[in-house]
């Protein structure tokens, strides 16, 4: 199995790495690939280069028609079209954002995007060209993606950390791998929302953060107000559906595991 992974980076490595351990050959694209945090990768037989040599190899035939692709990349990222308009990929698993839902604040399977906004705007666009093509296509749109060196427990301590009453809806990166390993190789096409089983208040993980690191709580006197929504989000993601269809457990189902392990790491 080949795969290519565009946009090799906070997730695209997790994944990359569970591939990896399978023998699956995996060529992950980036913008500077001399980057010490792919030596590992590199190590462990990954190929690391930058997208225009990744359409070089295609062209050329040193990737053989009917690879599986991984789409990480955001809407403001370099064009891809050139791309997929080799039509030679045979699956390709897209990472959108539960963005697409807008002003939604309960979230499932079947819950209506809305591209009101400019960000949800530019993910159903993406999303729409990938479509096009004659691969077949499975949308992950993952809420807050979280894990070592990223999450709350990082931008807590900072200071960086808007605490509120909104609720926001998180994966843990190891988790969204496991759904991304699992979506390469199936045959499941649509969009889905993918989560963990906790999602929570940003004042509750804020205090969960603060007890386990020992650092000051937050604030009791702070308000949540809906331009605080805006930036932050105000979303109970449900992402049990696409867990059931690709059959994947979730490593992590709560931050409350997720976060001390992350911090372990």
């Amino acid at each position: 199995m080949n795969v290519l992974i565009l946009g090799c980076g906070f997730t695209g490595q997790r994944v990359a790495k569970r591939l990896l351990s399978k023998g699956v050959r995996v060529i992950g694209t980036t913008r500077e690939p001399s980057r010490e945090d792919f030596a590992d990768l590199r190590r462990q037989g990954a190929e690391i280069i930058r997208i225009e040599d990744a359409l070089q190899l295609i062209r050329d035939g040193f990737v053989p028609t009917g690879f599986a692709v991984l789409h990480s990349i955001p809407p403001s990222g370099p064009n891809l079209s050139p791309l997929f308009m080799e039509g030679r990929p045979s699956r390709v698993v897209y990472l959108s954002s539960t963005a697409v839902y807008g002003e939604a604040t309960e979230v499932n399977e079947v819950t209506a995007v809305d591209g009101s906004t400019d960000r949800s705007r530019a993910r159903l666009l993406a999303e729409a060209e990938i479509r096009k093509g004659p691969w077949s296509t499975l949308i992950l749109r993952p809420a807050a993606i979280y894990g070592p060196g990223r999450g709350v427990q990082v931008s807590y301590p900072r200071g960086e950390y808007r605490v509120g009453d909104n609720y926001v809806s998180r994966i843990h990166v190891d988790d969204l791998a496991a759904h991304v390993d699992a979506a390469l190789t199936s045959n499941l096409i649509g969009a889905f929302p993918v989560a963990d089983e906790e999602p929570c208040t940003a004042r509750e993980i804020a205090t969960f953060c603060a007890q386990l690191l020992r650092l000051p709580m937050p604030d009791p006197a702070a308000v949540f107000t809906p331009s605080a929504a805006r930036i932050t989000g105000n979303r109970r993601v449900d992402g049990s559906a696409i867990r059931r269809l690709l059959g994947v457990s979730l490593q992590y189902p709560s931050y409350r595991s997720g976060i001390p392990a992350s911090l372990l790491e």
